[in-house]
């Protein structure tokens, strides 16, 4: 296969195919060198692509919650208050920066996700 940016849809798939393929090539052969070229320049046409919206603060917190098996009392918890927790999610209070510091370190959601106006 011709090494080359990636440019169409039809391109990404011949190159997904030819990495299928090549995927499991030994170390220090041709076909090693070709998959490692081959996944960057699939990499740089997915993220060109396949632009994944960042979710807006509230999604990213139930999602967090649910990956970890949280209920609103422990997010209560986290924050201080059992009321903050519903006025959040009835969307009354915005987030501050303490809950925002809070939720960052305690349940690792991103900086640039808990700021994000919603």
């Amino acid at each position: 296969m011709e090494l080359k940016i990636i440019k169409t849809k039809k391109e990404y798939l011949l190159a997904l195919q030819r990495f299928e393929e090549i995927f499991s090539a030994k170390n220090g052969t041709k076909e090693s060198d070709e998959a490692d070229v081959l996944s960057l320049l699939i990499r740089d046409y997915e993220e060109k692509n396949f632009v994944i919206a960042v979710p807006n603060p509230l999604e990213a917190i139930k999602y967090r919650m649910e990956q970890q098996g949280l209920s609103n009392r422990d997010l209560a918890e986290i924050l201080g208050y059992k009321s903050r927790v519903s006025d959040l999610f009835q969307k009354t209070r915005k987030l501050n920066l303490t809950m925002i510091r809070k939720l960052n370190k305690k349940l690792n959601i991103p900086l640039e996700t808990l700021v994000k106006e919603y």
